[in-house]
């Protein structure tokens, strides 16, 4: 991972800041997008390896100048992992659900990550590279009033599928789905909040942070067009009310 190049989006907090601060420790150039402004200041601050850029992922002129800039200073791009989401599943009932909420959420969800992949392309085709999608395990099973969110999720998984056929073998596409991932370090977790999953414990960051460095290295060169659903065992579980 040596001055490879990898950028994340959503990259200043949860999932993402473990991604970034795992490719970091494994000397790798990390750059970090995010909207969030004071995390990704002290994203940086942690770690000098890691460089951070607040952008909208919607917006594709923010994303076509962070491109820029990478090639401009490092004339490469070897990952990028599309992470950046709104993390609450829920919406208003489907009766009140405003269709400008419903946009919003495949606009960043879903929208965002083919418009950087596209944008990305001809970095990603010149280094063989590769890229990662973080969906949710929530594009299997659902909760009410998740219909947005659900939804967007659901099509990242078989966005990530339909882009390593269109883009193999210059470069590889994977989607990890993540079950339940602890990111709030005030959260207090119960014991049968642990006994639920099959492992007998939560996920971490770093569950999900290990397997994205593995997928971007050249180690996974033979693995494309995969959904790794990583959440414990949570979904293999069947449950009866008693």
């Amino acid at each position: 991972m040596t001055n490879k190049v990898f950028l994340v989006t959503g990259g200043a907090r949860g999932i993402g800041k473990g991604i970034c601060q795992q490719l970091a420790e494994c000397d790798a150039i990390v750059f970090a997008v995010d909207v969030d402004e004071q995390a990704g200041f002290k994203l940086v601050d942690d770690n000098p390896l890691i460089r951070f850029r607040q952008a909208d992922v919607t917006q594709q002129s923010e994303l076509m100048c962070i491109i820029d800039e990478i090639e401009t200073q490092y004339g490469r791009l070897d990952g990028l992992v599309n992470n950046a989401a709104i993390s609450n599943p829920y919406n208003a009932p489907l009766a009140e659900l405003a269709l400008t909420d419903w946009q919003r959420t495949i606009d960043i969800n879903l929208t965002a990550p083919l418009m950087l992949t596209q944008l990305a392309l001809p970095l990603l085709k010149a280094s063989n590279g590769s890229v990662i999608n973080i969906a949710s395990t929530r594009a299997a099973q659902a909760e009410a009033n998740t219909e947005a969110y659900c939804a967007s999720k659901g099509g990242l998984v078989s966005l990530s599928k339909a882009l390593a056929v269109s883009l193999g073998p210059e470069v590889r596409v994977n989607c990890i789905s993540p079950g339940w991932i602890h990111t709030n370090d005030e959260e207090v977790l119960r014991e049968i909040d642990h006994q639920q999953h099959l492992t007998g414990r939560v996920g971490t960051v770093k569950d999900i942070a290990n397997l994205s460095a593995f997928l971007l290295s050249t180690d996974a060169g033979f693995i494309t067009g995969e959904n790794f659903t990583v959440d414990g065992g949570m979904t293999k579980k069947m449950i009866y009310a008693e």
